[in-house]
C-alpha cells in the first residue's frame, strides 16, 4: 500500500487528504484543524489578526505552524498509517508572503523534536505577521507599479498590479520598514515556507503559486529582475528559485518522525490553493471550468494558450499539470452568504431552501468586505429592490443569483470552450446554488465526492510528482463526478436579461 498525503492550509484552518491510488475506495477519514475552534489563543476565528482598518489583513505564521502540528497529532492518534506514506505535497492560501532572517536554514536543519515548530521557527521571522490574500492596503504601491510598468505587468506576469499580490505587499513593507527589510534574507510564499519546514531545507516556489506575485514573467518562467528591483531593493536575491509544480523539493525532516512519519519521505513542492483545486477536481486539461465556493469564490480553468484579461480582473497562474490556468476571484463569496444568512435570521438549512421567483429579477452588489472583481476597496451593498420589504427568500435569491451573474460576466475572457463546470468548496453542497450556476451558465454542473479539492489535488500532485502516476488515471480514481445538475433551458432568456441588468448596476457603481 502506497499512500499520498495532501495538506491544505486554507484561510480558516488546515485539512488533510490521504489517498491510496491502488485502492481508491479505501477512506482514511477527514482530518482537520479550525483556527478559531482549536486555537482560540490566537484570537483569529476568521484566520486573520483583528485590525480596525478593514483593508489590513495579516495572519500569524505561528498559528499556522501550531495547526500543522495539531493536525499531525490528530492523525497519529486516530491510527492513520503515516509511516506508509510514500509522498507528501500541500496547498496553501495564495498570495500570503512570509519574511525570514538568514537564520532560517540553520534552524530548519537542526529542528529539535522536544520543542514545537513555532517556538523554533518564529524567531526566524523578520516580519512577525504575514499579509494574506484578503489584504487590500497596498493601493499606493499598485499605482506605483502600474505607473512604472504599465500594461507590461498584465501582459508578462499574467495580472495587473494587485493589492494582495507579493510585489505590492513587499514594496509597502520595504518602504515602511526599511531596517527590517534589510534584515530579511528570504521572502517565501506560505506554500514554499511550509515545503521548507517539512523538508528541513529551503524550498523553491512553484510556478502555480509564484504566478500570483506580479513578479514571475510567465513568458520566461523566471523572476523578472526589473520588476523585482523596483518592488524592493535586493528582492531578486531574496526570492527562492521558481520551479515547476512537479519538483520534488526534498525529503521529510526527521523532526516529524515523532508523529509516526517515516524520515526521508519525499516531499513535492506545495502550490497555491487554486492550482491544487484545479487538479483536485480533475480539470487539469482544458474543457472543464471550476467554480470554487469558499471564503472567496473563484472561477478557473486550464488554458491552451497564454492570454490575459483585458479588463484587468482575471489572472493567469501556472497549471500544475503543465501550461497555464485562468482565474478570477470574487472576495465576497461565503463571507457575503454568511452575512445575508445572519441578516435574514435563518438557519443554514433554510438558506438552501430558497425557491425560484421568475417574476422577480432582484439584484444586489454584495460587497460586505472589499471586493476583488470588480475592484471595490470600501465595503458597500446596493440593491435594485426594496431590501426592507423583501422576504428572506427574495434576499437570499438576489444574493446568489447576483454572485453567479457576476461570475459569468467576468469569466468570458479566458476564451476556452467549456464542456461542463465542476463545483467544489464548502457551499458546493447547496442544491439551490448548484441550480443557479447551471441555469446562469446553461451548462451541466458536476460535483465530486471530496469537498476539499485543494487537499485532494495536493495528494494527487504528490503521486504524480514522486512516483510518476499519470494525472488521467488519478482523475478517474478520485475525481469522477457523483452528481450532475442539468440546466433549465426555460431560464436562459431570464438570465440573459438579468446579466445585462447586472452589468448596468455594476457599471453605475
Amino acid at each position: 500500500m502506497a499512500l499520498y498525503l495532501g495538506i491544505d492550509l486554507s484561510t480558516q484552518g488546515v485539512k488533510a487528504e490521504l489517498i491510496d491510488p491502488d485502492n481508491p475506495e479505501i477512506k482514511f477519514g477527514g482530518f482537520s484543524v479550525n483556527f478559531g475552534a482549536d486555537l482560540p489563543e490566537y484570537g483569529a476565528p476568521d484566520g486573520f489578526v483583528s485590525n480596525p482598518d478593514p483593508l489590513i489583513r495579516v495572519a500569524d505564521p505561528a498559528m499556522w505552524l501550531d495547526a500543522i502540528e495539531l493536525l499531525f497529532a490528530r492523525m497519529h492518534d486516530s491510527g492513520a498509517p503515516l509511516g506508509e506514506i510514500a509522498g507528501i505535497s500541500g496547498s496553501a492560501q495564495q498570495h500570503a508572503t512570509v519574511y525570514l532572517k538568514k537564520s532560517f536554514p540553520q534552524v530548519l536543519e537542526k529542528l529539535d523534536k522536544a520543542k514545537t515548530l513555532s517556538e523554533q521557527i518564529v524567531p526566524c521571522l523578520s516580519r512577525r505577521f504575514s499579509p494574506i490574500w484578503m489584504d487590500r492596503s497596498t493601493t499606493c504601491e499598485c499605482k506605483e507599479l502600474e505607473s512604472r510598468f504599465g500594461d507590461r505587468l498584465r501582459l508578462e506576469t499574467g495580472s495587473p498590479a494587485v493589492e494582495r499580490f507579493g510585489a505590492a505587499q513587499i514594496r509597502k513593507f520595504a518602504k515602511e520598514s526599511s531596517d527590517i527589510w534589510r534584515d530579511t534574507a528570504t521572502v517565501h510564499l506560505a506554500s514554499s515556507f511550509f515545503t521548507s519546514v517539512l523538508c528541513g531545507v529551503p524550498s523553491p516556489i512553484d510556478y502555480g503559486d509564484g504566478a500570483g506575485m506580479n513578479l514571475l514573467n510567465l513568458k520566461t518562467l523566471t523572476w523578472d529582475a526589473e520588476i523585482a528591483e523596483f518592488s524592493a531593493p535586493g528582492l531578486l536575491d531574496k526570492l527562492p528559485k521558481a520551479a515547476p509544480s512537479a519538483t520534488v523539493a526534498g525529503n521529510l525532516s526527521p523532526y516529524f518522525t515523532k508523529y509516526g512519519f517515516r524520515a526521508g519521505t519525499p516531499v513535492a513542492v506545495w502550490s497555491g490553493d487554486n492550482p491544487n483545486s484545479l487538479i483536485g477536481v480533475g480539470a487539469g486539461e482544458p474543457g472543464i471550468a471550476v467554480v470554487s465556493l469558499g471564503t472567496s469564490d473563484t472561477f478557473f480553468a486550464a488554458m491552451r494558450d497564454f492570454r490575459t484579461d483585458p479588463d484587468g480582473y482575471g489572472h493567469v497562474f501556472g497549471d500544475p499539470a503543465g501550461g497555464f490556468m485562468s482565474l478570477i476571484c470574487f472576495t465576497n463569496g461565503s463571507l457575503a452568504r454568511e452575512e445575508i444568512r445572519k441578516k435574514c435570521g435563518i438557519s443554514y438549512a433554510e438558506f438552501d431552501q430558497i425557491t425560484p421567483i421568475p417574476e422577480n429579477e432582484n439584484l444586489m452588489l454584495p460587497y460586505f468586505v472589499p471586493e476583488s472583481t470588480p475592484l471595490v476597496l470600501r465595503p458597500q451593498v446596493q440593491c435594485n429592490f426594496d431590501w426592507e420589504k423583501a422576504s428572506a427568500n427574495e434576499r437570499v435569491r438576489a444574493l446568489l443569483e447576483s454572485q453567479i451573474l457576476s461570475m459569468r460576466l467576468h469569466s468570458t475572457w479566458q476564451n476556452e470552450k467549456i464542456r461542463r463546470i465542476r463545483v467544489t468548496g464548502g457551499a458546493s453542497k447547496s442544491a439551490a446554488l448548484l441550480r443557479i450556476i447551471a441555469d446562469v451558465f446553461q451548462s451541466e454542473v458536476e460535483t465530486i465526492a471530496v469537498a476539499n479539492s485543494a487537499g485532494l489535488g495536493a495528494a494527487i500532485r504528490a503521486a504524480n510528482a514522486i512516483d510518476s502516476m499519470p494525472f488521467e488515471a488519478l482523475y478517474r480514481n478520485f475525481c469522477a463526478p457523483i452528481a450532475t445538475t442539468y440546466p433549465n433551458s426555460k431560464q436562459k432568456s431570464r438570465y440573459m436579461r438579468m446579466l445585462e441588468a447586472y452589468r448596468k448596476l455594476e457599471t453605475a457603481t
